[in-house]
């Protein structure tokens, strides 16, 4: 494997059980494979990072690799789901190993399409952090998602460079109308609060039959400039990573763009960043935080005005509204 002879980021190993894939890496890459990382049994997961890292820098760290999911950054390990498991192992080895990862058995013990998801967030995140990495495999169907710079297979002891980056397959979204109990299914992963309003219409995406994102609408009553608002949106860590949370939240704003102005306020950092760059949303307050205010007096009990302290972002929809569409959901 001629690897050393130009610049690369991600390399792929891949080829059927039995092909020497395994004894290869051990070769060449003796001391950067990574191995089964001690987890605490009782503490969250960002208590087992290096702890030289800053809980900023974890945040980002996690998110990049697709589990931007705070509530779950604080269960310990054993507590998440397989995918998230996974998504964890990748973002800790690139903590602890800031040179070349190997990763054997990449993406074996996860559901297919949460492994090619995984690996196109996975390598966004090596590019981006100028970092190098080498997935084992056996599965062929991750080498389009995780868009390798070289691929060797043992099987037939052939190496190639690919030159030209591709961009990853596109992602089609099935999206339906639902009750708000789907909420239940989605609610334990949103990053702030996990209630949902009686009055909120609800919308699920789905990815090859799977639920992966939601999104709820309420109406806003202001006697000056009535309008709907987004409520919640959440997308499920396994396919965190690829923008779907995004690409759901705009298209159900363009249904209700064609009745009202549609307006979103999120504290989500990641959200923040792709509206503050899209043509589609206009910033209507920058990032900011609202302080909160002391209790008012009423009917002789005590209430709290205001009660966050977080930093939130205002955006007002301004992007294509989809007409037919908004019809066929039985919206105008």
């Amino acid at each position: 494997m001629p690897i050393e002879k130009d610049e690369w980021n991600v390399g792929l190993i891949v080829g059927p059980s039995g092909c020497g894939k395994t004894s290869i890496a051990r070769e060449c890459f003796k001391n950067e494979i990574v191995g089964e990382f001690n987890w605490y049994q009782q503490k969250s997961i960002i208590d087992s990072f290096p702890d030289e890292m800053g809980i900023k820098e974890i945040a980002t760290l996690l998110s990049s690799v697709g589990f931007s999911s705070p509530p779950s950054w604080l269960r310990p390990f054993h507590a998440l789901s397989n995918g998230e498991q996974f998504r964890v192992s990748m973002a800790r080895a690139m903590a602890e190993l800031p040179g070349l990862v190997v990763v054997d058995e990449f993406s074996s013990v996860i559901d297919r399409t949460v492994a090619r998801i995984g690996s196109c967030a996975i390598a966004k995140t090596v590019r981006k952090r100028g970092q190098q990495f080498v997935a084992v495999s056996c599965h062929f169907d991750i080498i389009e998602w995780l868009d390798p710079d070289w691929i060797y297979l043992p099987a037939t002891n052939e190496f190639r460079w690919r030159s030209e980056r591709q961009s990853r397959p596109p992602v089609t979204l099935e999206i339906i109308n639902v009750h708000r109990k789907a909420w239940e299914l989605f609610r334990k992963h949103h990053y702030l609060d996990s209630t949902i309003q009686k009055s909120a219409n609800c919308f699920v995406a789905l990815v090859d039959g799977q639920p992966a994102a939601f999104t709820a609408v309420i109406h806003f009553p202001h006697k000056q400039s009535p309008s709907f608002r987004e409520h919640r949106t959440v997308c499920l860590p396994e396919f965190q990573g690829i923008g779907i949370g995004n690409a759901l939240s705009e298209y159900i704003a363009s249904l209700y763009a064609c009745r009202k102005k549609y307006t979103s306020v999120t504290g989500h950092p990641a959200m923040i960043q792709q509206r503050a760059k899209s043509k589609n949303w206009m910033m209507t307050r920058k990032p900011s935080g609202v302080s909160r205010q002391k209790g008012l007096e009423k009917n002789g009990k005590r209430r709290i005005a205001s009660s966050s302290g977080r930093i939130t972002a205002g955006f007002l929809y301004c992007g294509p509204r989809r007409e037919k569409e908004a019809r066929e959901f039985g919206l105008i």
